[in-house]
């Protein structure tokens, strides 16, 4: 009887345990939104980079003091709140490094995931801040270079691209068909 109810509880033990470690990596994604005076919506991806939506000018020295080398602006000028050249003047005050790759969320075009994908995979351009409005761009371009560059399979990407931000199916699907039609092109 004893080995009985001891097996018993080591059976429930490992159950209990394998349970808590499946829930883990989306406990910890969650863990990763901070709430960062002047950005909206900010989230922590790994060491080398962090997501975000608007973003005030005031906010850039404490991307600096955080570490962030470059930030990547996905904002077009014309959007209500978008202070593109404040933002600009900003980094460069504090010596970062300020690359805008204007995304039109209704019209997003490859040339834009195209050099996106050359900045955020340059050393150099590391730790890398990238932002849009809400982070919706951020998630869709995010998806594309989890998929073409990390190697990660479409649905982990899409998961990922979601906690960031990613919600409207106009960009999700628009990220779907750039990397389609790119994938061999990346292939190792």
């Amino acid at each position: 009887m004893q080995t009985s109810r001891s097996a018993s509880f080591r059976l429930v033990a490992a159950v209990a345990i394998l349970v808590s470690l499946a829930a883990w990596p989306a406990a910890a994604q969650q863990d990763r939104k901070e709430t960062v005076p002047g950005i909206y919506n900010y989230t922590q991806v790994d060491a080398s980079v962090a997501c975000g939506g608007a973003t005030d000018p005031s906010a850039i020295a404490e991307l600096k003091k955080r570490g962030f080398v470059s930030i990547v602006n996905f904002r077009l000028a014309v959007e209500r709140g978008s202070d593109v050249a404040g933002e600009e003047a900003a980094a460069k005050k504090v010596g970062i490094k300020y690359f805008h790759l204007p995304l039109n969320p209704a019209d997003p075009l490859p040339s834009v995931a195209d050099a996106f994908l050359k900045v955020v995979t340059d050393k150099a351009n590391q730790p890398v801040y990238i932002h849009c409005a809400t982070a919706s761009r951020v998630g869709a371009m995010w998806l594309i270079k989890r998929v073409l560059v990390d190697g990660w399979t479409i649905d982990r990407a899409t998961k990922e691209a979601e906690l960031i931000g990613l919600r409207g199916e106009g960009l999700k699907t628009f990220a779907l068909d750039y990397i389609k039609s790119h994938e061999k092109a990346h292939q190792r």
